[in-house]
């Protein structure tokens, strides 16, 4: 049977023991509709509550609620009990030790900081020497320490890349300082590698959208998209302001990003996401797609991304490029094509510009 998150938008009234009382109203009327109630998270000044349910469908947890207490939820999606634990830390009521006479009430938001943080190669030769491997690999441990250290919960871990979800502004800032400072301090070939950080925050149930699907979003276009070692979102950084403004050290790697610079980059990357793969696309389109004049968009994208819009758009086919050789999606020239390029001898001089190694030979190393 499926696992639901709903989410409750509650009114200014309602408070902890409220919510309390509701979750134990669900429990007494669950078993008429199939349902099971797990747990649930209440957050006071966001004034939201979130509640974990095993049940039929969304209809039956909907008419449980209904009849229990009448809070209809504002958003249901279904959820991987897994994923939850993994970004909340539980996926049942947390024990209490009162009395079995009190009301138990857990004054717990489900708000969290997420962080992504991903090494990049800039160069694809040499990615199987035995000394660059090591370091990549000490690194990571390195990574998964300072992520314990401060009461990160590692949701998604490769070599390369680590997804964490936070309950801490300070703790997210904190872990990403140390994070990137020494990744600075070890002995890396700038030229092949470089450490990016992305910071959001955010809910586990907006709209209709997956489990904490647009703060995971957010985290990974400030991480893969923004120029700079530590990026943060306008959220974060006004949560953060007395945590890092006043270090020096900080201050050199760390970049915060204002709500229009935000809302330029999601549109930017919504459209690029819709168009990358065509190869008549030009400046216009963009120009014409995010309502800027060409001046206007050239200082935006380079503003953002250290780049120009062509150089950008480049990059970003290169690497989807990659993705398609190393899932085998077609030959040689039909990637290049399939990428938005016009000739397949135009795609390798760029992959060879960019990577330092023929397309051709790159996928050898992939078999």
């Amino acid at each position: 049977m499926p696992i639901y998150m709903d989410r409750h938008d509650l009114d200014e009234n309602i408070d902890a023991e409220h919510v309390a009382r509701i979750h134990q109203e669900d429990l007494k009327f669950e078993h008429e509709f199939g349902c099971k109630g797990l747990t649930y998270w209440y957050d006071g000044p966001r004034k939201t509550a979130f509640c974990l349910i095993n049940a039929p469908n969304k209809e039956a947890l909907t008419a449980m609620h209904n009849k229990a207490h009448g809070a209809i939820p504002n958003s249901i999606i279904e959820v991987n009990p897994g994923l939850v634990e993994s970004f909340l830390g539980r996926i049942v009521d947390p024990s209490h030790e009162d009395g079995m006479n009190e009301l138990p009430i857990i004054d717990d938001p489900a708000f969290r900081i997420i962080m992504m943080i991903k090494v990049s190669h800039s160069k694809l030769t040499g990615l199987n020497d035995k000394t660059q491997k090591e370091l990549l690999f000490d690194f990571h441990g390195l990574v998964i320490d300072q992520i314990s250290h401060f009461k990160g919960r590692l949701v998604k871990d490769t070599t390369d890349s680590s997804l964490i979800s936070f309950r801490s502004v300070s703790d997210a800032v904190e872990c990403a300082s140390l994070v990137y400072s020494e990744y600075k301090s070890l002995d890396y070939s700038p030229e092949n590698h470089s450490l990016h950080i992305g910071i959001s925050s955010g809910l586990p149930v907006t709209g209709g959208k997956g489990f904490f699907e647009e703060t995971i979003v957010d985290a990974e276009r400030l991480c893969n998209v923004v120029s700079g070692g530590v990026v943060m979102s306008s959220d974060v950084f006004e949560m953060s302001n007395n945590t890092f403004l006043n270090d020096k050290m900080k201050q050199n790697f760390f970049r915060s990003l204002k709500p229009s610079d935000e809302k330029f980059l999601s549109g930017l990357i919504d459209f690029m996401e819709k168009s990358w793969n065509k190869t008549n696309l030009k400046v216009d389109h963009f120009s014409d797609a995010l309502g800027l004049s060409k001046s206007q968009l050239y200082r935006k994208v380079n503003f953002l991304t250290g780049k120009s819009l062509n150089i950008f758009l480049k990059s970003y086919r290169l690497k989807k490029a990659i993705s398609m050789i190393e899932t085998h999606k077609g030959n040689i020239s039909e990637i290049a094509f399939d990428s938005g390029f016009n000739s397949a001898a135009y795609f390798s001089k760029c992959f060879v510009d960019t990577y330092g190694i023929l397309p051709s030979e790159y996928a050898k190393t992939r078999i």
